[in-house]
């Protein structure tokens, strides 16, 4: 007689127990994945290998079968909180030991600016160089910048604007060319902030004074001081003239440079000139329409700190910064297996490369078959709670049924050894 058959089924139901109570265990356990047992039956080796009445000596527990199917995307209020949708595992590091995958994606930045997860390991991706231009290659431990961005001195401006034809002549009879403290010498003004090599801000008036049909006087002034011509007798930085029809103007045909001296600004400080300061007015038109400013721009800013960071879907780290600039901080590389289900189990929700995953196929959010980032999101567990618990219903039926069946051969074995 043999208890082994019963024995064995004792031994994978208990084997089962585990694997499902270790599921029920993680149901909250964010981006961790299920597993199920496998079993497979077990036959005495005949001697030729082959037999028509063989009997089964029991089960065995083959494997542990993880299931990487797709949690549910559950929204937070934490901008560093990272789910995936779709394929792909964040790669972790603690700049020692081999690198460690995971899809738990609850980080944080710590004291040195580096992007880790209760564990303290460090989120890996491409790292970004002080212009904010991504370095393709080598992953690395992602690190915020701390500092702020450097101010950027205005090199010129760009203005789209229409000029109303219908407005009368302003060229004072006398005297100097213009009175900026007249607005009978000119029809009308814009203004622009732009910067010095400080970041010191210089406001820039502009004033658009019709000197004959089709013609126009472009003046500036530097916090208040004319930037051409001598003190009283400001000049033009550029003459605008249009064609009969009012269209894109004749002259001048592309930029207009002229320098900005040192001034004084509304809050005192002694700004620095910005020589080769350029003006773009080839967007202008003159229509008989009321004058009207589409669009103005400049290229300079002050020195900005770190306000904030976001995360896009593809997973550029965006750095914002006090001044309204924004650049990128880096970005997150993901990495996938052919076989996930090889992938070794290292607790803390990560998992370790073998043999049976292969060697991880690297490449960035969205790219080919990895999943897209979601931040201010979790994957929550796949872990089915009301599956588990009719499968645990159903495993503890099978131990009871594989413990009667010893019950069973020990009554019998009994019965034998009671024989006279």
């Amino acid at each position: 007689m043999s208890f082994q058959q019963g024995l064995s089924g004792l031994n994978a139901s208990s084997k089962n127990l585990e694997i499902i109570g270790n599921n029920i265990a993680n149901a909250n356990t964010f981006g961790t994945k299920t597993s199920r047992a496998e079993f497979s039956d077990v036959y005495a080796a005949a001697l030729n290998g082959s037999g028509a009445n063989a009997v089964g000596i029991g089960t065995n527990m083959s494997a542990v079968a993880q299931q990487f199917t797709q949690g549910s995307i559950t929204t937070t209020e934490n901008p560093m909180d990272l789910a995936i949708n779709g394929a792909g595992f964040f790669q972790l590091t603690d700049g020692k030991s081999p690198t460690t995958y995971s899809r738990n994606g609850q980080f944080k930045v710590d004291r040195e600016g580096y992007i880790v997860n209760g564990s303290g390991l460090q989120l890996m991706g491409y790292a970004a160089n002080p212009q904010g231009v991504i370095q393709p290659g080598q992953a690395v431990a992602l690190q915020l910048p701390t500092g702020g961005v450097a101010p950027k001195a205005s090199s010129g401006m760009d203005i789209e604007m229409n000029l109303d034809s219908r407005l009368p002549i302003t060229v004072p009879p006398s005297g100097p060319a213009i009175d900026f403290n007249d607005a009978s010498t000119y029809n009308n003004a814009t203004s622009l902030t732009v910067f010095d090599a400080k970041g010191q801000q210089v406001a820039m008036t502009y004033y658009f004074q019709k000197a004959a049909t089709d013609t126009w006087n472009v003046f500036a002034t530097a916090n208040g001081a004319s930037v051409l011509g001598a003190p009283g007798a400001p000049s033009p930085v550029t003459t605008i003239n249009f064609p009969p029809d009012g269209s894109a103007p004749t002259a001048p045909v592309g930029d207009v440079f002229f320098d900005i001296p040192a001034s004084v600004n509304a809050a005192g400080s002694d700004t620095l000139p910005i020589p080769g300061f350029s003006i773009d007015v080839t967007a202008a038109t003159q229509f008989g329409s009321a004058f009207g400013v589409t669009d103005i721009k400049q290229d300079g800013f002050s020195a900005g700190l770190l306000v904030a960071i976001s995360v896009e879907n593809n997973g550029i780290i965006t750095a914002r910064y006090s001044n309204g600039q924004s650049r990128p901080a880096g970005q997150i590389e993901f990495a996938n297996f052919r076989n996930p289900q090889g992938l070794q189990p290292q607790g803390n929700n990560q998992w370790a490369n073998t043999f049976a995953s292969g060697d991880p196929i690297k490449g960035v959010p969205g790219d080919g078959n990895l999943g897209v980032l979601q931040a201010g999101a979790l994957e929550e567990s796949n872990v089915d709670l009301t599956g588990e618990l009719v499968n645990m219903i159903t495993a503890q039926r099978i131990y009871q049924a594989n413990a009667q069946t010893i019950k069973a051969q020990d009554q019998v074995l009994q019965t034998l050894v009671n024989i006279r």
